[in-house]
């Protein structure tokens, strides 16, 4: 991440601004992929490809941005932060556009590297600049920043299943969405910090291995992304197929927990400012182990979907904080970021299928249960999220301060 080469050069008005500014770019980079999610299978049959294939397109996205991450430190230390996050971002709403362009296998394979590419490099942009406005502001926001991601998923998604009922072409719809939200991008991306680098600082490697902070990090964030994905494609079967639930039923519990984890970052911020972020994510690991027990042990869909109501509560604060952390780990805030955030992609990007293996080894309560421990993780590996307790920091530097007041002799 670039830096200010006047720290003091943004007023507050400015920085308050640029928090609403964060706000918007992470609800378009949302609502890009809520509208993607919702025509999937247009873009299946557009394509001609089976589910297999389906399943091996989908995994270039992933592939995509964890190649890429590492390249937004570099765009950002070029062209500034403002400069890099407008570019980045109108390159990610604009590639809503290929997939559903894509008429076989192999071009929906590179629309959706491209898609992904663009879909990660503007992702650590923009969580970069969301960390530099929580540390000025001295308060936290990345959690609600976060919300207000999925509410852009939860918007665009709505409007892409208008679009699907409608049957719409999704090549249309896709276009249509892709220059409103440009549009949108470019205008949010006036109003946020314009940091640089200072003139003597080195650029970042293009491609470096993730700090060992950055992988410690990432292992909670890993927990807790498992956690959500699984519970997001498997919740449904699981009533579904373990408890015998309705269609409409086994549905709305993916519904709730989408909308549980959206509400829970919004409100995340308060909490995380008054009990720090360790202490959170420690009581968020127990809420979550709790939930999964009650799903692995639900005898009614009741159960199960008030078990995975606690999951998505538990854990939707743990990956903004992560980030949080990964930004003041260490000199360099974009590598650290983009090293937790590539864990976090991998994550997301293994738990569906990890599930479904295990589920047909064995079964689902079973795969369930692996959730649950990953759930208990949060809970053993909250410490390491100190470095972005904001409350822990502010205590250390207070502690430092009375120190050296007492050791210095005074005139």
């Amino acid at each position: 991440m670039t830096t200010d080469s006047t720290a003091t050069g943004f007023g507050t008005q400015e920085v308050r601004r640029a928090r609403y500014a964060i706000a918007a770019v992470f609800t378009v980079h949302g609502a890009v992929t809520g509208s993607f999610a919702t025509r999937v299978p247009w873009i299946q049959d557009h394509a001609g490809v089976s589910a297999g294939q389906l399943g091996i397109a989908l995994a270039f996205p992933a592939i995509g941005a964890s190649l890429a991450m590492p390249l937004a430190g570099t765009v950002s230390h070029r062209f500034g932060a403002r400069t890099a996050l407008r570019g980045l971002l109108a390159l990610w709403t604009l590639a809503l556009i290929l997939p559903a362009l894509a008429p076989n296998l192999v071009t929906l394979c590179a629309a959706l590297f491209v898609y992904g590419a663009s879909a990660g490099m503007s992702d650590v942009a923009m969580n970069a600049l969301g960390v530099e406005v929580e540390n000025r502001l001295d308060k936290s926001i990345m959690s609600g920043l976060h919300g207000m991601w999925s509410v852009g998923a939860l918007i665009g998604s709505a409007a892409g299943t208008v679009a699907a009922h409608m049957e719409a072409d999704a090549r249309l719809h896709h276009m249509i969405v892709a220059l409103v939200l440009t549009a949108l991008g470019l205008i949010a991306c006036q109003r946020v910090l314009d940091l640089h680098s200072e003139p003597d600082q080195e650029p970042p490697p293009r491609f470096a291995l993730p700090p060992k902070s950055a992988l410690i990090i990432g292992a909670v964030g890993f927990c807790a992304v498992f956690a959500e994905g699984a519970s997001l494609d498997w919740s449904a079967v699981y009533l579904r197929d373990v408890l015998d639930s309705s269609a409409g039923l086994a549905a709305a519990s993916t519904t709730a927990f989408a909308l549980t984890m959206a509400i829970a970052r919004i409100a995340g911020d308060r909490i995380v400012d008054r009990f720090g972020a360790v202490r959170t994510v420690r009581t968020g690991g127990v809420l979550a182990t709790v939930g999964g027990v009650m799903v692995v042990t639900a005898p009614n869909a009741a159960m199960a979907m008030s078990g995975f109501g606690l999951l998505g509560l538990g854990i939707a604060v743990v990956v903004p904080l992560a980030f949080a952390a990964a930004g003041r780990s260490g000199p360099n805030p974009s590598q650290a970021i983009a090293g937790v955030a590539t864990i976090t992609y991998t994550s997301g990007l293994i738990a569906p299928s990890a599930i479904g293996s295990l589920a047909e080894a064995t079964s689902l309560v079973v795969s369930f249960g692996v959730v649950s421990v990953l759930a208990f993780g949060l809970v053993l590996g909250a410490g390491v999220l100190r470095a972005g307790d904001r409350k822990a920091v502010t205590a250390a530097s207070d502690a430092g301060t009375a120190s050296r007041a007492v050791a210095e002799p005074r005139p």
